[in-house]
């Protein structure tokens, strides 16, 4: 996959982040491509944060993949820092092609660079491919989720 660039996203990306968030199931019953006003919004906070890094996959100017990793200093486990991985997304052509593990080596890579200690994420339990693929690259279950709409 040499043809491959993960560079961090740019503005004029966030259509084709929004279509692959909304590709699935779940993503289509919360994402909303048709108006991407709130995703602007959000990619400009994300812009301005040296702790997010929103990333994508580009393959011949072909967005095909992104992911976010949030850097999290905290007090606990002796002040270590994580990273947190969410929004996990491969372009339903590529699924397969092993994108999806060089997505989580530039995470899990970053993540070492900027000196975290541990690397979480979560992944809805409906998705059970998902699940496979962490256990795969070595991530364990460990904890129960909670979630509380505001």
């Amino acid at each position: 996959m040499s043809d491959l660039d993960i560079r961090p996203a740019a503005l004029n990306d966030i259509p084709a982040i929004v279509a692959m968030l909304a590709d699935d199931p779940l993503g289509a019953q919360r994402e909303s491509p048709d108006d991407l006003a709130p995703y602007e919004a959000a990619f400009r906070r994300l812009a301005d944060d040296p702790n997010q890094h929103l990333m994508v996959a580009v393959r011949e100017t072909r967005v095909v993949g992104t992911l976010q990793l949030t850097i999290v200093p905290g007090l606990s486990r002796r002040g270590a820092t994580r990273s947190i991985i969410e929004g996990v997304r491969v372009h339903g052509d590529e699924r397969g092609s092993g994108l999806g593990t060089q997505l989580i080596q530039w995470a899990l890579d970053e993540s070492r660079r900027q000196g975290c200690h541990l690397v979480q994420l979560t992944s809805d339990a409906s998705r059970t491919d998902a699940r496979r693929f962490y256990e795969r690259l070595g991530f364990t279950p460990s904890h129960v989720g909670f979630k509380l709409a505001l």
